[in-house]
Formats: C-alpha cells, structure tokens, sequence
C-alpha cells in the first residue's frame, strides 16, 4: 500500500481538467452525424450516449455548486473509485434522458450541446470557488472535498476519451499528459486500498509504483513480484475495459513471480 494518501495539487488538478475537457471539445466538433450512431464498448451506448453522459459529469459539478449540504459521510478518492459503479443504473438512465434531450440532432447540434457543458465546466474553474481546496460538495455516494470532485471529473474525462477513442480512432480524442498521470496514480491507489499487501509491486511508469496483494512483502532488492504495463493499459484494466489476460496475451503487461496474477482483483473501479 501506498505509505500515505497520495494528494493531488488542486492547481495541476485544474489545469489538466481544462486542458482534458478542451481537447474533448475539439475532438467533438470535428465528428459526423454518421460516427454519432457507432457503437462503443460500453454496452447498448452509442458515440451519441457517451457524449451525453460526458456533458452530464462535466456541468454537474457547476450545476450543483451551491447545494445545500445535507451531512452525507466523507467520502475519500479511493472510496469513490470502489463505490462509483453502484450508481451505474442512474448514470446509464441519466445519459439516456440527456441523449434524447440535447443529443438526438445532428452533428452540429450535439458539438453545441457539448460545448455548452464543457463550458460549465471551463468557466467554473476559472472561478475562486474551484480553487477552495476544502469546501464540501455531496454526491449520491457521499460528501467530498470540491477539490477531490475535480479529481474525479479528471477520470471521467480521461477514461471516456479513451473509450472514444476506441470506437473512432486513437487519433480522433487525444489526452492530455497530466490528466492521464493524474487518473494512474488514482486507481493504482485506489487498487492497493483495495487489496492490501505488499507482495507484488506494481509498476506502471513514469507515473505510479504500488505494493499490494496479501502475502509475504517485499523490503530489498529485486521484487519476487513484479507486474509493469503502461498508463492507458493500466486504466483500461483498472476500468474494467481490457480483461487480464488478453492484456497479457498481447504484450501489454509484464507480470513475474507466482503472485503476479491480477486478474482476480481487477477491475478496480465498476
């Protein structure tokens, strides 16, 4: 396990948000009506419904700035990250009702649609209340600090550009560096709170190295277990978007010693 939480620099965290929801923007104004309706890895969702849900998680936090506080528990990154897939029935019902709202014209209509909650956002952040690092904001699963909340806008929107990219193309949403270091080290936090242990050290450069998994830990030398892979392959594992083992089969994970088998543990968030 990580020795302490890790914190996010609420400055960083804000300026890799923008620069994330900036390039989703552009990438949404330059789609057709025809790659609107392609499928996506996300089950029944089109291109068309995960943009709707991408604009819900980006002016929600706007939208619901200034609710009144109704004593939700705290709720910490890592817990957010293991509780998030709960609610998944109310996203899916509140991307539908979005879609068939702001998101059922043509190209052009949906590229405004986006663009005006990816505004909510922007504008927000430029805001003196995006930089109280301590203000309290509740959500379904609990209370969180504003600054955590941002954080996890940074996962949304790293993640679901990734599964954009994946239906049309890597070049069509690219990511922002900082985004994407960000969301790493999120659920490689996330996934040694989960399992904790120190038998395996995972390793997933240049951004992240945690110990994990029950069993005899490790403390000198060379790790007897040692799982490495890249960014966008741990948070496509981590998502639940690659299973275990094709990312094993294709190369895109080292993973030595007898408890280096992570499949069972993944995936970190729902």
């Amino acid at each position: 396990m990580p020795a302490k939480s890790r914190t996010y620099q609420p400055q960083k965290v804000r300026a890799a948000l923008a620069a994330q929801t900036g390039a989703l923007r552009a990438a949404v104004a330059g789609l057709t009506d025809a790659q609107l309706d392609l499928p996506t890895r996300l089950g029944e969702w089109s291109v068309r419904e995960l943009l709707a849900h991408l604009a819900v998680q980006l002016d929600f936090v706007p939208a619901h700035l200034d609710d009144p506080l109704q004593g939700r528990p705290p709720l910490g990154l890592p817990g957010w990250v293991a509780a998030v897939g709960t609610v998944a029935p109310l996203l899916d019902e509140q991307a539908r009702e979005r879609s068939a709202a702001d998101f059922a014209g043509d190209a052009a209509a949906v590229a405004a649609a986006f663009g005006r909650a990816a505004d909510a956002l922007t504008g927000l952040l430029e805001r003196p209340e995006a930089a109280d690092s301590v203000r309290r904001f509740e959500i379904r699963l609990g209370s969180m600090t504003l600054a955590d909340l941002l954080v996890t806008r940074l996962v949304e929107t790293v993640v679901h550009a990734d599964d954009l990219a994946a239906a049309l193309g890597p070049e069509a949403f690219p990511h922002d560096r900082q985004a994407v270091a960000a969301v790493t080290r999120l659920l490689a936090d996330a996934f040694a709170e989960q399992v904790p242990g120190g038998a395996v050290e995972l390793r997933v450069p240049p951004y992240a190295v945690v110990q994990a998994v029950p069993g005899p830990k490790h403390t000198r030398g060379t790790p007897p277990n040692v799982v490495e892979t890249d960014p966008l392959t741990w948070i496509r594992l981590a998502t639940g978007r690659l299973p275990w083992a094709a990312a094993v089969a294709d190369h895109g994970v080292s993973a030595s010693g007898e408890r280096s088998d992570l499949g069972e543990y993944l995936p970190v968030l729902g």
